[in-house]
């Protein structure tokens, strides 16, 4: 018989639960000093680490006063131009017990080496920092464009922070496989399985050389995964247990990993921004919640952290209580349900099973065709090719009816949200803050000690051109007062700028179906013309969100039209300049940054002056009513946001644009 006394203590103990995953939102907006105010409410919010969003400009080494970065200071991230920058970023904040995670990439040394004088300067034991550093200049090429240099000495900056790290901050993940940005950019999840895992095996073919054989293993266990997930959650979850398993494999077969804690699949998350929808923008709570099923349901592929996007990301900035919304619900999932008390819900599901199988056999598959080209880095532009047409496949299908979008473009008609009154339902920054940040700027430099910034540049591109590691020298820049700018000027010089692939094929085109109306329009007002109707796309600023510009350039390319798009990273100037040697009939701008109005009126204005006041521009990007009436005061014909999904509706309108009988008509 059963003892009463024995049942009763079972019976009441607590069912043993894991330890729920680190609860972070991606943060960082104007000043360090804003952000650090952010970051110290949302961890007394609860929040239990660190995500860091830099500026574009600190993204792609720039300083705040670069011609590049007019506009861009403090919009998209935090924008850190030296150490005081970063002091101020972490002000009260003991960052030897908080755990910090970095989106960076092409200055991800540079922001490492800040991080780590800064917390020398707070007293803290560097071998006890616990973070990660994104680090993946490879998906930067293909996806999210904030690279500066060469696809090789990119690999070996990432392999010389991988190095240092698990020699001196052993606890400290030194790069973060970025797939999040490869679904954002169209990739199918074989595709993102593929394209992630070929990264990894191209930085430990390249991090192999640099360490004793017995270490390799651990050095390998370092490495961790920064995964989308996506609206299709079931298909998502299956993705996550098939990275597990391929990851597991690889690391055992093809680098002869032994140990199974070093073969460990360890991924953060922030799930699908690319799916949320300017339209009944309140629709977008529900797509975060069944995301964030997706990677924290299955206890095998379970993520290590969550970071959420908010509701109205698809508007602009979210506010501090739009990210506090978005905390909420992964305390409530993590906290308040009974999921953590559970073992893997999955196991043994015949569905789950076979279609692991089905997205790991895919995977496979387009790695042998990667490996045959000679690995990820011989293959960057096949893999942007294959992007961007798993993009147009997927906007096609959007528009076709074929995937439903709730509230896009089916069930349109709703009532208006008023989580939209007021402020608009977002945050904007003072545009003040460019000219504040620039100030500070010009006083670090004026009181540092000049002679010790020279030295240790010197020493910074001596290390670069010589192939030693470059953390060592970037730490001793930090501490010089060495800023971002001239860190990656440094870089420049020694390796070279870079173009990325963008993935656009120009001339005739055999993606003719549903088109023949548009095509026809275009060959008639051609031949009103007397020349191929010329449509020159642009993407001014730093911005490197590219599916846009892409997308309307290969639409355009597929109904007759000569385009010409030259990627990422324009100034005004050169836009103008290829208007003018083009001879381009319509002028298309893509900016989803939120510095339209400084960049567009630049570009209008040298238009002007150019003589070349006729052509008509059309802007597309995240853009507030308000701002939309800006920019059709400076002059600009069109004006286009996320809502506008149907690209063929835009063609029409650039047809109309160009067309002399239209003009005429006016």
């Amino acid at each position: 018989m059963s003892d009463p006394k024995t049942d009763h203590k079972d019976a009441s103990a607590a069912p043993k639960t894991d330890r729920p995953w680190l609860i972070r939102t991606y943060a960082g907006h104007s000043t360090a000093a804003a952000s650090n105010a952010l970051y110290r409410a949302n961890l007394a919010k609860g929040q239990t680490g660190l995500s860091v969003a830099f500026d574009l400009p600190t993204q792609t080494g720039y300083d705040s006063d670069h011609v590049l970065s007019r506009g861009e200071v403090g919009k998209v991230g935090v924008p850190v131009s030296h150490l005081g920058d970063m002091r101020m970023l972490f002000k009260d904040i003991p960052l030897e017990q908080m755990n910090t995670s970095m989106t960076i990439n092409a200055t991800a040394p540079w922001l490492l080496a800040l991080y780590i004088a800064a917390a020398e300067e707070q007293g803290a034991d560097v071998s006890k920092l616990q973070g990660t550093v994104q680090n993946d200049l490879i998906k930067e090429y293909l996806s999210r464009g904030t690279y500066i240099c060469p696809p090789a000495p990119s690999l070996r900056m990432i392999a010389d922070v991988a190095e240092y790290c698990y020699t001196n901050v052993p606890k400290w993940n030194p790069m973060n496989v970025c797939s999040y940005h490869l679904q954002e950019a169209g990739a199918t999840p074989e595709q993102e399985l593929a394209f992630a895992l070929a990264t990894a095996t191209a930085v430990l073919d390249a991090l192999k050389p640099r360490v004793p054989a017995e270490d390799f293993p651990a050095l390998a266990g370092r490495i961790s995964f920064f995964v989308n997930a996506g609206i299709r959650f079931v298909t998502e979850m299956c993705k996550m247990r098939a990275f597990v398993d391929l990851w597991d494999e690889i690391l055992e077969t093809r680098y002869g990993v032994q140990d199974p804690k070093y073969r460990r699949f360890r991924y953060g998350v922030q799930v699908n921004s690319l799916g949320l929808t300017e339209q009944q923008p309140e629709n977008n709570v529900y797509r975060i919640l069944i995301e964030m099923l997706a990677v924290t349901l299955s206890k095998k592929a379970r993520a290590r952290a969550v970071q959420l996007p908010a509701w109205n990301e698809a508007l602009g900035l979210p506010r501090p209580w739009d990210q506090q919304w978005s905390m909420r619900m992964q305390q409530i999932l993590a906290y308040e349900t009974d999921l953590l008390e559970f073992d893997d819900l999955f196991d043994g599901n015949p569905a789950v099973d076979a279609k692991v199988e089905m997205l790991k056999d895919g995977a496979r598959a387009e790695l042998a065709n990667l490996d045959g080209m000679g690995g990820a880095i011989s293959a960057i532009d096949y893999m942007k090719g294959r992007l961007v047409e798993s993009n147009a496949e997927r906007l096609g299908r959007i528009e076709a009816g074929e995937t439903v979008v709730v509230g896009v473009n089916k069930w349109q008609q709703g009532e208006p949200s008023p989580l939209m009154t007021g402020d608009g339902g977002i945050m904007v920054v003072d545009p003040a803050v460019e000219a504040e940040q620039i100030d500070r700027l010009n006083q670090w430099r004026a009181e540092r000690d000049e002679s010790a910034v020279k030295a240790a540049l010197a020493d910074l591109r001596a290390a670069s051109a010589e192939g030693r590691n470059v953390m060592e020298p970037s730490i001793a820049a930090a501490k010089a007062g060495v800023t971002t700018g001239e860190w990656a000027a440094q870089m420049r010089a020694v390796h070279g700028e870079y173009r990325g692939p963008t993935g656009v094929a120009t001339g005739q085109s055999n993606k003719t179906e549903g088109l023949d109306d548009l095509r026809s329009a275009v060959d008639a007002v051609s031949d009103r013309l007397g020349r191929r109707l010329k449509f020159l796309v642009g993407k001014p600023g730093l911005d490197g969100h590219s599916n846009g510009a892409e997308q309307i350039a290969v639409r355009a390319r597929d109904c007759g039209m000569d385009i010409s798009y030259e990627g990422i990273r324009l100034t005004p100037a050169e836009i103008v300049e290829a208007a003018q040697k083009d001879r381009a009939h319509v002028v298309g701008l893509s900016i989803l940054s939120g510095s339209h109005i400084p960049l567009v009126e630049d570009l209008m204005t040298q238009m002007r002056e150019a003589g070349l006041g006729h052509i008509p521009v059309i802007v597309g990007g995240i853009i507030p009513d308000d701002d939309a009436a800006r920019l059709s005061a400076m002059g600009v014909a069109r004006v286009y946001t996320p809502k506008d999904f149907e690209l063929n509706v835009i063609m029409g309108d650039i047809v109309t644009l160009a067309d002399p009988e239209a003009v005429a008509a006016e």
